[in-house]
């Protein structure tokens, strides 16, 4: 089996480029980034690896998605921009990377005959919907220019199942962490600002009261969750979305308190202003990824947390 990883230099790519070199049933591994937002330091540990090539390329260029789909058989589709604030700053390029990038996969994939896709979706996509937790099939408005491309690639997933046959399988993260993430850069996630600002003794700024909660997700769980969609056979299991998170959810107050406590630390935080695009309270079901993909919780937040504060001083990305 021969795979492309699309984005496979960034955060979450990287970690499924390493499960998909371990994995027995593939032969080949193909990683299509243009390093915007990725990095060779993700997957310099794979660059001697024989089953593993790199292309730097970007998905706004259509022969270049032909180019990275010739001799493939599955792709795992994860380029983006994944950022909230980035797409009210710049929301036109946001619109031609996750829209007409994606568009670009799909089309080159159907093109050379490449039947599944997994893709990365959002948990955005539920927008202003109150409802805990979130279920896949009720959403609300997007808040966020990054909201709707994100819901504009499920929409055409299901549009290209229907019309072309393709098998095309959506995950909806729910704020993935882990090793690797970017700790710097105006659009750096929570934790990884979190972590930084306790291992240099600083205090980091938390969005509002801190009390807005997400469904922090370790990457592990998204990786398992790319995995199992890549080889299913369960035909049920094909053109549909799915919640990928842990099924819990942790205060940005709670979230620095754990890392606190990890590292011995004694900082305290400082109270910003509320973020614009942001929900205040998400909380994913998993039940349907449990059902359909055999999807499982491989590690807590807890202790993602403990492996990421541990892996952030191990590298000294952080210093």
């Amino acid at each position: 089996m021969r795979i492309l990883v699309t984005g496979g230099a960034g955060f979450i790519g990287s970690h499924i480029v390493e499960a998909l070199l371990h994995y027995p049933d593939v032969s080949f591994v193909r990683v299509m980034d243009n390093l915007a937002t990725g990095s060779l330091k993700n997957i310099d540990e794979f660059s001697n690896h024989p089953k593993f090539e790199f292309i730097q390329a970007d998905i706004r260029d259509y022969q270049a998605c032909l180019a990275a789909c010739t001799g493939i058989d599955k792709i795992t589709h994860q380029a983006a921009l994944g950022s909230v604030p980035r797409s009210i700053n710049d929301p036109l390029t946001t619109n031609e990377v996750n829209i007409t990038g994606t568009l670009n996969i799909y089309t080159a994939a159907k093109e050379k005959n490449i039947k599944r896709i997994v893709y990365a979706a959002s948990s955005s996509t539920y927008g202003d919907h109150p409802g805990l937790p979130k279920v896949e099939d009720i959403i609300g408005q997007p808040l966020s220019p990054y909201a709707v491309t994100k819901y504009v690639n499920e929409l055409y997933a299901k549009v290209y199942a229907d019309l072309f046959g393709l098998e095309l399988i959506g995950l909806r993260y729910f704020n993935i962490f882990g090793p690797k993430q970017n700790p710097e850069g105006p659009y750096a996630a929570v934790i990884p600002l979190f972590a930084e600002a306790i291992i240099k003794n600083e205090q980091p700024v938390i969005n509002g009261d801190g009390m807005h909660s997400r469904d922090f997700t370790y990457v592990e769980n998204a990786v398992g969750a790319n995995i199992l969609s890549l080889f299913t056979q369960n035909k049920e299991a094909l053109n549909q979305v799915y919640n990928i998170a842990c099924g819990e959810h942790t205060t940005l107050n709670e979230l620095f308190e754990v890392l606190k406590e990890e590292a011995g630390s004694s900082t305290t935080a400082i109270h910003g202003l509320e973020r614009a695009g942001d929900v205040k309270h998400s909380m994913a079901d998993i039940s349907k990824a449990k059902r359909l993909l055999g999807y499982n919780v491989k590690k807590t937040v807890k202790e993602g947390l403990t492996e990421t504060l541990r892996w952030y001083l191990s590298h000294n990305k952080i210093s």
